[in-house]
This record gives structure tokens, sequence and C-alpha cells, in this order.
């Protein structure tokens, strides 16, 4: 199978690969991300010795002998008697002394549970092999809260870590080269749906509809990924209900603090910074505020960042009594058809361009440069309107005002027109003005604005 994207990764590990000392590495993130497809990939092209072990929720006994068993193989050693898994370590990095050892330890938090004391276990092996052995020391977990613990200076681990990735999500233009079959319309649509989780987009055909795919995998009864959010959830999360109502709010458009809390029926506000607490930690949820009023906490907003989850809670969760008893196709008719393609792909095609502003930023295609992106706040006491606009860039000339249609037909010179008077009234003083348009655009001549077409995101 073909491995996409993550290149940048990569290079990081193998630079940290190519050296002669020991060096540790420390990589997490969410669930489905790609963290063990990204390693396997690093020792598919190296002919480095490793031992790659993932960690079970066992006793310590139990994982280092399953540990040792790999070990034996890998090395073709005889069988090894270890019960415990400092002996174990210590025996690795002393064979690391001789040549070149890559030792994986995948999901980490699983063997922590088990062995009392284990960052401070694996800080003084660390230490005492640091001048003298080549082990290539990797762990991976995706409990992102443990995982980031172990970098905190209270952790006997911190100072240790020579290369730490934190790995999310990938971005629009990555996933799309999981399906390069479909158009640059269709792309857009898979991955409002399936988001930047590797996982999910291997699984995708794009020799099938959009609509097919989604029937298939999410939008049916005993679909791949019927159970996928809320099992994922419920791994990390004990007390559900609260979970539910939380993203049901959400997935609604309700993002304010106090509207989520008179939507959501969560029985009190500190359960819901509770909530909302640990589904950030999860990356499934993110906090926004405006570019121009960052620290002002009424007007944060709070945005599902998985689009699976969004998908699943506005569409699924809540019709899932007529999904079990309905025809797939008639389920997708008469209850996301209109609404995907009319509100819901419009939004996410907001979020999908903003990506594509931070890739050509990062790529340096952009001048000037972006040194801020984001939702503008406006507040017009005369007129007594206030609101945001979605995607507003600041650099050192000034303000960029972007809008997004994904319409079927083409932005004319009136919707333009009209779209800088608005903006105009609302008082954000802007020096250009620019434009994303599925369907491109009618002639016209309008000073500073720029008009950037779908298949310009894909090129």
């Amino acid at each position: 199978m073909e491995f996409i994207g993550r290149i940048d990764d990569l290079k990081n590990l193998e630079k940290q690969l190519s050296t002669e000392e020991l060096s540790f590495s420390l990589i997490y993130g969410r669930r489905r991300v790609g963290k063990s497809e990204l390693v396997k990939q690093l020792l598919k092209n190296t002919d480095v010795k490793s031992i790659y072990f993932e960690c079970k929720q066992v006793a310590e006994e139990s994982n280092v002998k399953s540990l040792s068993q790999v070990v034996s193989e890998v090395l073709a050693l005889p069988k090894l008697g270890y019960t415990d898994i400092e002996s174990l370590l210590e025996y690795i990095f002393e064979l690391a002394k001789k040549e070149k050892l890559i030792l994986v330890l995948d999901e980490y938090p699983y063997l922590r549970e088990s062995v009392k004391g284990l960052d401070s276990i694996v800080q003084s092996v660390v230490d005492k092999y640091r001048g003298c052995s080549k082990c290539k020391f990797i762990i991976l977990g995706s409990y992102v809260e443990i995982m980031k613990s172990l970098l905190e200076h209270s952790n006997p681990l911190y100072g240790r870590v020579d290369l730490t990735i934190h790995l999310k999500q990938m971005d629009y233009y990555e996933s799309a080269m999981f399906y390069p079959g479909f158009t640059p319309e269709d792309k857009v649509r898979i991955y409002s749906v399936f988001g930047g989780i590797p996982y999910y987009n291997r699984l995708i055909d794009d020799t099938k509809s959009v609509r097919e795919n989604i029937i298939n995998l999410i939008a049916s009864s005993a679909a791949r990924l019927e159970n996928e959010v809320t099992g994922y959830l419920r791994a990390e999360i004990s007390k559900i209900t609260n979970v539910n109502e939380v993203f049901e709010a959400l997935s609604r458009g309700y993002s304010k603090y106090r509207d989520i809390l008179s939507q959501s029926h969560v029985s009190s506000g500190p359960t819901l910074i509770d909530v909302l607490s640990k589904l950030i930690s999860m990356e499934v949820v993110e906090k926004k505020a405006p570019i121009n009023d960052p620290s002002n906490k009424k007007k944060m907003g709070y945005y599902i960042a998985d689009n699976l989850s969004l998908f699943y809670y506005r569409y699924i969760f809540k019709y899932l009594s007529q999904l079990k008893i309905m025809d797939s196709e008639v389920f997708y008719s008469k209850y996301i058809e209109k609404d995907f393609e009319e509100e819901y792909v419009p939004h996410q095609f907001e979020e999908i361009c903003k990506q594509y502003l931070i890739r050509e930023n990062k790529a340096g295609r952009i001048h000037p440069v972006i040194e801020k992106i984001g939702k503008y706040y406006y507040d017009n006491p005369k007129l007594h309107t206030n609101g945001e606009f979605d995607i507003v860039t600041e650099d050192e000339l000034g303000y960029v005002f972007y809008e997004v249609k994904f319409r079927k037909t083409p932005i004319s010179k009136s919707m333009v027109e009209k779209e800088i008077a608005q903006v105009n009234q609302a008082g954000l003083n802007c020096y250009k003005y620019a434009f994303f348009s599925r369907t491109g655009y009618e002639e016209m001549e309008i000073d500073n604005v720029e008009r950037i077409e779908i298949n310009a995101l894909f090129a």
C-alpha cells in the first residue's frame, strides 16, 4: 500500500536515524491519525535492525514476555527470560552499543499503566546509555494528554526527548492524494465528510460516487465506520451522554459557550467546561477567537475539528432510529442530500480555502506574508449590527477579506460589489478583497479584487 504525505515528519525521523548517537523520539496524536504507519514507513526505508512492539493493556510481565519474544526473533537470539521492563530495556540498549538498533514502543501509555514509575525507569536507562549506545528509541501514543505530560518540566523525561512529533490530521491537499480520481468539487465533498484522517481516507473508493462512498462507509446500517465516532469517544470519556449533548449543539452551529450550555442540556457550567476541555485535548474540538480581539473570552467559539464527527452528529446520530429501519438510499435522500449540498459542504469549503491560504503562505507564494488568519469580529453600534467574517487575513499592509462561494453558478460583478459594500458597512478596512468560487466568475473589472477558482486549490 502506497504511503502518502508526512514528508517533513519522515525526514525528521530519518535525520535522527542517520546519527551514531542514542536518540529518543516521541510521537503523539489522536487515534487513526497515522502514527504507526509513519514509523512503519521509516522502518521500511532503512536497513537498520528494528524492534517494533505494540504495548497492550496487560500486566507488566505479559508485555515484557511479548517484547522479549520480538527481540529474540528480530535478533536471532535464544529465548529471553526477563520479567521486568527495566532489565529488558537495559539489555536492548546494551546490545545497541555494538550496532545501531531501533526500538519502537507503540501505545506507550498502555505500558505506563501497568508499570509503576515507568517514566523514571526510561529516564534512568536513557541517561545511563546516552554516551555509549546507538539505540534509536521511539515511543508513540494516542492519549494526547498523557503524551504531552511526558514533556512537562515535572516529568522525569523532561529534557531527554530529542525529537517530538505532534502528528495532526492531514490538510485537504494531502488528503486528496488518497482519491485522485475525483473532480476538485468531489474532493471538497469527500474531505468535508472524512477529513484528514488517513485511516478513513484509505477506505474511500474514487471509482464510486461521493454519495456511494458516504452511504457505504457511514450512512447505512452496519457501515464500516458506523460506530467509529462513538467508539473513539467512549474509549476516552466515561460520561458519553454529556459528550453527545455537546456535539449535537456544536453540529447545529452553536459555538458560543452560553449557547452551547443552553442548547446542550448539560447539567452545569463546570461540567460543560470539563467536557469541552477533554474534547479539545482529544483534538476533536477546537477553540477559536477572532484575530482582531483574541483575548476576549466572550467572543471565543468552540467548533468540531473532526469532519467525521461533525457529519455523524449532524446527520447520523440525530436520525439513528430511522437509519436502522430505512433503505440507505432513501435515508440519504431524505435526511442528508439537500442540506449536505446547500449548507454543509459550502461551510466546510471555507475551512478548505483557509487551509489553502496557509499552504500557499508557508510555501512563500503569498506577498506580503500572512501574519494572522481567522475570523474577524465586527460591531457597528450605529447600525445595531454585529457578527463575524469567517476568513480574514492580516499582513503588514492591513486586512484582506475572503469570501467563499460553493455555488452552481459563477460569481457575478454585482455579487462581488454587494459583498464589498457589506464589509465596508461593517467597518472592516481592507486594502484587498478575494473570492473563492466553485464555478468561476462572470466578466468583470474591479480594482483590488483577487479571484481564485477551485482548480487552483488542487494544482
